[in-house]
């Protein structure tokens, strides 16, 4: 017997004793796991869903958080731009073995369902509006922005993308180490503009 499972965006066709690697699960390892989102159960009497089949379920056993291999993005801007930029990503996966397939009574089984990593993750979003608060009431106390076009090769919309990573000051611009700008991912800080924006800020 088998079954069509979806997980993280994706389908999967799965049996009994089948070793996984799925979208990152909210679970530790040796939790058992249960996916309720089957489209297609297979064997003598082949069943399936619209879109889900009621009542079904996959049980898994999680083995261990793991991270994919390394995708490697790279982009040139040619001609007048003359820029590079690499940057690497591992996807966090989490490896599970298939341990049944229940057909009926999986909503009464009492196991966990599994679930991704998203629900932890959407709470930093709904934090971030409050420190926007934060700050803007914090505006009045501190010092006027600067314009930040009077930066050769910084154009309104550079500003504004500086704006957005939290830098509205010359002094700021200053202030930004190595690390800083190269985890500036909204604009490619240049160098002159950071050597333009002391001496602006020292009046």
């Amino acid at each position: 017997m088998f079954a069509v499972l979806k997980t993280g965006g994706k389908q999967y066709k799965v049996q009994a004793g089948d070793i996984l690697r799925v979208e990152k699960l909210a679970a530790d390892a040796g939790e058992k796991v249960q996916f309720n989102d089957v489209l297609m159960l297979g064997g003598d009497a082949p069943v399936v869903g619209a879109p889900f089949i009621e009542g079904a379920g996959v049980q898994a056993e999680v083995i261990e958080q793991i991270k994919g291999d390394k995708v490697i993005k790279f982009v040139k801007r040619r001609r007048k731009h003359s820029s590079k930029r690499t940057v690497g990503h591992r996807q966090k996966l989490t490896l599970v073995k298939i341990t049944d397939i229940l057909s009926s009574g999986a909503d009464k089984s009492g196991i966990k369902a599994a679930t991704g990593s998203a629900p932890a993750g959407e709470a930093a979003p709904a934090a971030k509006p409050a420190k926007k608060a934060e700050a803007k009431a914090e505006a009045p106390a501190a010092a006027a922005a600067d314009d930040l076009t009077k930066l050769n090769g910084v154009g309104p919309a550079a500003a504004k993308k500086l704006a957005e990573a939290g830098i509205e000051s010359f002094a700021a611009l200053a202030a930004l180490s190595d690390d800083q700008i190269a985890a500036i991912e909204t604009v490619k800080v240049k160098p002159e503009w950071v050597e333009q924006a002391k001496e602006l800020a020292k009046g």
